[in-house]
């Protein structure tokens, strides 16, 4: 079997496998890359040895059967499950994502367990999984954000086979996946690339450190290291898409960036398999630039999250206005009307958050709407809450259900939080399992610090390391049998089933959108085509004209009667109203 690293700073390099030593030689022909020839087998372990130290993981390794610090295991490519011939071809267009977490969505945390409740998700009618990080990072429990393998598959999930079981299931079932991967940095434990060469630089420091080398000495490699990677998930695992952490965070000064050289590789692979591969970027910039294809000036991601819509329509249902959301609360209705319409809140304004202007306009007459996804929760959203605490915390079933109406018949491609469908009353915390206990400590006191600012008392803040976090945070999955969670969850089946048969729905035109509100009465309306959407978020009824006769109810939250001649319709308090001809 053929082994190769690149190590360009080593003078020696060997490989410890299965037990025996064997020296690589430098490649004549790949500057900086070693190779040897050894017998082995899937399962065999192996490391290398630079100058003599190690052994270490092998950077491109798919599997560390004892986590990042321990030996790679050599993958079989023929030992993971096969992917059916027919994988799901639904456009990004035409998708309804669902965003998992495979250590909390059941409690048993693993690929096989999160397969087995695929049946409520084609029932639900969602299109696609999309699921956080699966790379491997230290210990057993975390968020996955700081994986320190980008090749390597976690194995308490249950490693590469179980993540590519878990995708021929969901293909079975008629759900695409999409996987979250993280290129702006690695975790703080287990990462041993600089060892191997410059994957890091200091030209640029980010929050994390020394950031990713994108543009400096020896970058070329590093950019393929993480683009082999990217590609390897699409290719050998039969991923359909890729979240993009935090793209922002990505230093790269170089004329042509690697967000582009990714895009530009992942169309290439669709065009060659037929599949309809795309890339979801999360972006801080609201720079539509993002989005835009390559051929016209873009970085030609083909989607990314819009964090304006889910602050406009967390502050219209809360009322919140700490922190980020001091922008959105002086007037929430407005600040959701014209993110419906315009996408980006700040598209040039004033920020008061950051203390300056911030965005650019979205062209909306020629920019489709399905570039953005629109949310009324997240990872991010709910996790790094003090307490970790959801919507249906605080909302009553009527006000999760206006939130609901909102983004699922709205312009974006719609994206739910595990559990948001009966509205979970577990939380979901924010939870990590280091083994190094000066690290562990470091990121409870950070934590504890962090909301102390704002008025939290140290006890009152979970701590990340204590096991009962990640418990607290698993679904209850005898909930949706509950009463007052299965009606909203009955609401979520209604609206994305209305997603699905009404074409209006999902017409990309931002352009031929239509929004009305009321701030002090708190209603809004919008137009989707022939479709009428009116929500109520008082307590108290209100009667809106909906500007036209010839509506009639297609689903309400609490009874509804259809409109009168004169297009007046009567809503309850906190109930949303979907009518189309």
């Amino acid at each position: 079997m053929q082994f190769e690293v690149w190590a360009p700073l080593t003078g020696h390099v060997a490989m410890l496998l299965d037990g025996t030593t064997y020296d690589m030689a430098r490649d004549p022909d790949r500057d900086g890359w070693w190779t040897a020839e050894a017998p082995a087998a899937d399962g065999s372990r192996y490391g290398f040895l630079l100058d003599g130290d190690g052994p270490r993981p092998d950077p491109r390794g798919r599997r560390l059967p004892d986590g990042p610090d321990g030996l790679s295991a050599v993958v079989d490519p023929e030992t993971l499950a096969p992917q059916p011939a027919q994988p799901p071809r639904t456009r990004l267009q035409d998708a309804v994502l669902y965003e998992l977490h495979i250590g909390t969505f059941t409690p048993e945390g693993t690929f096989d367990a999160a397969a087995a409740r695929l049946g409520h998700l084609t029932a639900l009618g969602v299109t696609h999984v999309e699921l956080m990080p699966v790379c491997s990072f230290s210990g057993r429990h975390g968020w996955g954000y700081d994986g320190v393998a980008p090749w390597a598959v976690h194995e308490p999930y249950g490693g590469p086979a179980g993540l590519a079981r878990f995708t021929a299931a969901a293909h079975e079932a008629g759900l695409g996946v999409v996987l979250d991967v993280v290129h702006n940095h690695l975790g703080p434990s287990g990462n041993h690339l600089p060892a191997f060469g410059p994957y890091f630089t200091d030209t640029h420091h980010t929050p994390w450190g020394s950031a990713v080398n994108l543009d400096a000495a020896g970058s070329d490699e590093v950019r393929a290291y993480l683009l082999g990677s990217a590609l390897a998930w699409l290719r050998d695992y039969g991923i359909d898409g890729l979240r993009l952490d935090a793209v922002h965070a990505l230093a790269d000064d170089r004329a042509l960036t690697f967000l582009e050289e990714l895009s530009a590789a992942v169309d290439e692979l669709a065009a060659d398999t037929g599949r309809p591969l795309f890339l979801i970027a999360e972006s801080d910039r609201c720079d539509p630039r993002t989005t835009t294809p390559r051929a016209t000036g873009g970085l030609g991601l083909h989607a990314q999250w819009n964090d304006d819509f889910h602050h406009a329509l967390h502050c219209a249902l809360t009322g919140e206005s700490q922190a980020y959301y001091a922008d959105f609360a002086t007037a929430p209705l407005a600040a959701l009307a014209k993110t419906m319409t315009r996408v980006f809140f700040h598209d040039g304004t004033w920020s008061s958050f950051r203390g300056r202007t911030h965005g650019r306009p979205v062209d909306h007459r020629r920019t489709p709407a399905h570039r953005f996804l629109g949310y009324t929760q997240t990872h991010d959203q709910i996790g790094n809450r003090a307490l970790g605490d959801r919507l249906s915390a605080s909302l009553s079933p009527g006000l999760l259900a206006c939130a609901a109406t909102v983004a699922l018949t709205g312009p974006f491609v719609p994206m739910l939080f595990m559990g948001e469908e009966w509205g979970a009353k577990t939380p979901w915390q924010y939870f990590t399992d280091h083994p190094d206990p000066g690290l562990a400590e470091a990121v409870r006191s950070g934590r504890r610090r962090e909301f102390a600012a704002h008025g939290w008392k140290a006890e009152e803040i979970p701590d990340p390391q204590d096991p009962a976090t990640r418990d607290r945070s698993c679904l209850d999955w005898a909930e949706p049998e509950q009463a007052v969670h299965a009606r909203l969850l009955d609401w979520y089946r209604t609206m994305v089933a209305l997603r699905r048969t009404h074409h209006d729905l999902r017409d990309p035109d931002l352009g031929a959108v239509r929004v009305a509100h009321d701030e002090e009465r708190r209603w809004l309306t919008f137009r989707r085509g022939d479709v009428r959407v009116a929500v109520n978020l008082s307590p108290d009824p209100v009667t809106i004209a909906l500007g036209r006769n010839g509506v009639r109810v297609l689903a309400s939250w609490e009874p509804v009667g259809h409109p009168g001649p004169d297009g007046r319709i009567h809503v309850p308090g906190e109930t949303a109203v979907v009518l189309a001809p």
